[in-house]
Parts: structure tokens; sequence; C-alpha cells
């Protein structure tokens, strides 16, 4: 039943049409099928080698209408910087005892932020969160002595990027359920973010090919020359 769906949604999109920004996201919702509130996601492909150090893209973005998604977020912060990460809407916040929390596996957080004099504590579970890509990092701006603004940017709709071995970026920019234009602006904050970390090294057509879908979607291809002049 779900082929024959997803058949039918494919029958919508015009294969061989590059669309606007505008277009996609007022198209996107057209192909909602799932019974629940869908997330609009965005992939692009770079032409970059990840190989090499000063062509591995990395960083964040907070979206101007945030994600959709409650996102729960762990800080490793004391004295007064924990007080912060709490004011500041944090949902856990620890130094030895979130560690041990991790090494038990209760991990029922989405992100986590770290202040940097407690680095020493996360690399504790480093093999733990690396895998999950839940390490704080200084370039997504998880690990910083401003905590409250961190844990301020995640619960308002940050989103971390990292291009893949093959230089493919994902991310949930949204939902099905946004008006249009906030989807819109949502994907030019995200695709101006990876244009912004463009490396002095990387040649040719920076964005090779990019496309939007829902969670349970076929895909709708990008206008690819719009995108690069998004800043």
């Amino acid at each position: 039943m779900a082929g024959k769906r997803y058949k039918q949604l494919s029958e919508k999109v015009d294969m061989a049409k590059s669309y606007s920004v505008v277009e996609a996201s007022e198209f996107i919702s057209e192909l909602k099928s799932a019974k629940f509130d869908e997330t609009v996601e965005i992939a692009l492909n770079l032409n970059v080698d990840p190989r090499h150090a000063d062509q591995m893209i990395r960083g964040a973005v907070v979206l101007p209408h945030g994600t959709g998604k409650v996102v729960r977020v762990a800080v490793f912060a004391k004295g007064v910087k924990a007080d912060e990460a709490r004011a500041a809407g944090a949902d856990i916040v620890g130094t030895d005892d979130l560690v041990e929390q991790i090494k038990a596996g209760n991990i029922n957080f989405d992100i986590v932020v770290a202040a940097p004099d407690c680095m020493g504590l996360v690399g504790q579970v480093g093999r733990i969160l690396g895998p999950k890509g839940m390490m704080p990092n200084p370039k997504t701006g998880t690990v910083t002595a401003d905590v409250a603004k961190a844990v301020g940017n995640v619960k308002g709709g940050q989103v971390n990027f990292r291009v893949d071995k093959k230089g493919n970026i994902h991310a949930g920019i949204g939902k099905v359920s946004f008006d249009a234009d906030k989807i819109a602006e949502n994907i030019k904050a995200f695709v101006g973010a990876i244009n912004r970390a463009k490396p002095s090294t990387a040649k040719g057509r920076y964005i090779k090919n990019a496309a939007l879908s829902l969670t349970m979607s076929p895909a709708i291809k990008f206008d690819i020359q719009e995108l690069l002049d998004i800043r």
C-alpha cells in the first residue's frame, strides 16, 4: 500500500523541473501522505572532498522559524553556569552525575552543551556521545562559556550540519504544517549558512544537487543557481 501511495505522490512531481525556493515551499504540502506532521527535509550534494580537513563542512544555523521539533538539551556545567543553563530552559544539567547517567545508557536528550571547564568530563563519555552525533563542538556553538545562549539557540531551532564522506548534507528544516513562507525562509537561512561555509579550496560548482522532501515523500529538485546566490 505504501508503495502505491509513493507512486501516486511521484506522479505529482515534475521530474524535469527545477523548483525555485518559493515553488518548492508551496508545493511540498501537496506531497503529504502520513497522519503525523511530517518533517520537511533538505538534502544537498556539495562539490567538496571531506577527506581533506580544509573541505570538511561543519557548522550550525538557527532557523528563523525553528524546526517544529521539541528538543531536549543536556548541559555539562557547574556553579553559576549551571544556574544560567537551568534558567535558559535546559532539561538536564550536571557534571559527574551526568557522566554516570550517560554511562548507564540513560540518554533521554537530543543535544549536549558544555561549558569549556567541563570538557574533561565530556571526554569520559566521548565514545558514547560521538557515534550518536552528540559530542559538543565549538564549531556548532555547543562548547561555550555562554551556555544560556547555546541552550536558547538549540531550543529555538538551531540545526547542526556536517558533510558526509560523499559530500552530502541532510537536515530537517521545518514541518509540513508550517506556512509556505516560513519553510522558504528556513530554507534560505540553511542554504545561506552552507554557502558561507564554502572553503576557499573548493573548486567548480559548489552545490551540485539539492532536493526537498517530506519524511515519507519523493523529492523535488531545486534550481541550483538560485541556491548558489543565497547568502
